[in-house]
């Protein structure tokens, strides 16, 4: 999974999108039985410094196109995709290698919603490529919950899980797969906030 993620991301293979986004589709459908009947699907935003130098947003790919395997196995889910929703207002240094708390400072703040009444009202699925401390999925949701959604879900492809014997305050992690099981992707049965934050 880590292969295959790096090669999204960094070697720009995109038609690696189509298989992952089908796993993150997998991960997501889990979610069918308690979710609202509409969601609407926030991919998390890149920097415009980021967006330029990578050339796609990766999370934005994966949204799409589980977004369309979904369509197919799910059909009476409405799931409409809002890229442009969820703005990074900063660049942000990579979170590779930082610690949980300089994760968590390294994306405070960083996020707003382009307009509050996109999402108002609104439940919100926000999916990212790599869940690892949750500091980003946090701050996201913190903004979209700030911006009046009701309430966030989190789906990402890879969850990161720590190795045995590692610091706890070091950033040594590998990401899990479970085969069949939808890349071991969904956080949000864990991680789905209602209202106020309690972060």
């Amino acid at each position: 999974m880590r292969a295959a993620i790096h090669a999204l991301k960094y070697d720009r293979l995109h038609p690696a999108s189509r298989q992952l986004g089908c796993f993150l589709a997998q991960a997501i459908a889990r979610l069918a039985p308690e979710a609202p009947g509409e969601l609407l699907v926030v991919p998390v935003p890149l920097h415009r410094s980021k967006y330029v130098q990578r050339g796609f947003n990766q999370a934005r790919s994966l949204a799409a196109e589980a977004i369309a395997c979904l369509r197919k196995t799910h059909p009476g889910w409405r799931l409409t995709l809002a890229a442009s929703t969820l703005m990074r207002l900063r660049a942000t240094g990579s979170q590779a290698g930082l610690t949980p708390r300089q994760r968590r400072l390294n994306v405070r703040g960083a996020f707003s919603v382009a307009h509050a009444a996109a999402v108002a009202g609104k439940h919100v699925l926000l999916v990212d490529d790599i869940f690892t401390t949750g500091a980003t999925a946090r701050a996201a949701s913190l903004a979209l919950l700030q911006a009046g959604a009701v309430s966030v879900r989190i789906a990402t492809l890879a969850r990161a899980c720590r190795l045995r014997g590692a610091d706890p305050d070091a950033s040594t992690t590998a990401l899990e797969n479970r085969p069949g099981d939808g890349a071991q992707a969904l956080s949000a049965p864990s991680f789905s906030l209602h209202g106020q934050p309690s972060f």
